[in-house]
């Protein structure tokens, strides 16, 4: 297992992260009255887009990169410790329902698996040898994409997954939340959301959280997008797991087609409750069959196939 550094070092390093700096105009802070603190806690937090908003450009061509392997077959991996570890695999796990994603499709590694979801794993973010074997595990292939997540940048877990899924020929990203960090440095594709000192000195999970947090929205979300898995703004690959979802279906399939509600149950029923091939065999008057064939023939692209039947 790599060794990790000493106290002394591990400190010295730290020190030179905003990320960990001390603010000394918050000292009072636990003295303020609890409507002041909150003030000063929203007022941090509206912060934290603009600071997204100067990587718009690192994101998008992370995104277009992503998406291009994806389209290929290709798996998006999250990989992190801690926080952003649980912010990774929180992404992954609301990809299934909300774009109808295979399983294994969009993954989360947090270092220490599952248990580190609600508890801390000792020492496991300072192994990198930790990430090879949890992406090994996984099969990794020149067609996945591994975006490593860390606040700080330096998290060797982090840092141990970017590297090795580089060497591996898949595609990489780094995002983290200081300038000069060893993750993006490490990636193919470097994103710094530079959010600055904390509320309380080192508390990650805050505006660094926070940020990651929009940034990861933002690579599954568009990602998606790109992949044909919505219909302008509506969820048509929502997969009706419960009975939310089902009145949702029938809800986008309106607001897709503008079709009174007994053609909407029929061609729901139809396809299986499939909203995408529902939509199309509403507009483009074609059968359950057809609406699969187009779509397939598509790459699930609804808007290829209206255009494939309406040609």
């Amino acid at each position: 297992m790599t060794s990790t550094p000493h106290h002394p070092d591990l400190r010295s390093q730290l020190e030179t992260l905003t990320t960990e700096a001390f603010r000394p105009e918050l000292a009072e802070i636990d003295q303020s009255p609890t409507l002041d603190i909150a003030r000063v806690m929203n007022g941090e937090d509206a912060a934290v887009a603009a600071a997204v908003a100067e990587q718009l450009p690192e994101i998008a061509a992370a995104v277009d990169a992503v998406a291009a392997r994806m389209a290929r077959g290709g798996r998006l991996i999250y990989a992190g410790a801690g926080t952003a570890g649980r912010l990774g695999v929180l992404d992954a796990s609301e990809c299934p329902p909300t774009f109808n994603t295979a399983p294994g499709q969009v993954v989360g590694l947090i270092a220490g698996g599952a248990e580190a979801m609600v508890t801390s794993v000792e020492g496991a973010e300072d192994s990198a040898e930790l990430a090879r074997a949890d992406l090994d595990a996984l099969g990794l292939t020149a067609d996945d994409s591994v975006v490593g997540v860390s606040a700080s940048g330096r998290t060797p877990y982090a840092v141990g997954a970017v590297e090795h899924a580089r060497a591996r020929g898949a595609l990489t990203v780094g995002l983290a939340c200081n300038r000069g960090s060893a993750l993006a440095a490490a990636a193919e594709h470097g994103v710094e959301v530079v959010t600055g000192p904390e509320l309380i000195t080192g508390s990650t999970r805050l505006k660094a959280g926070t940020a990651q947090k929009l940034v990861l929205n933002m690579i599954s979300t568009i990602t998606m997008i790109r992949l044909g898995k919505t219909y302008g703004n509506l969820m048509v690959d929502v997969r009706a797991s419960n009975e939310k979802l089902r009145a949702r279906s029938r809800r986008i399939v309106a607001l897709a087609t503008g079709a009174p509600d007994d053609a909407i149950e029929r061609a729901l029923t139809a396809t299986d409750g499939e909203v995408k091939h529902a939509i199309l065999t509403l507009l483009a008057d074609v059968d359950g069959p057809t609406a699969a064939r187009l779509l397939e023939d598509s790459g699930g692209h609804l808007r290829a196939a209206l255009a494939a039947a309406r040609g």
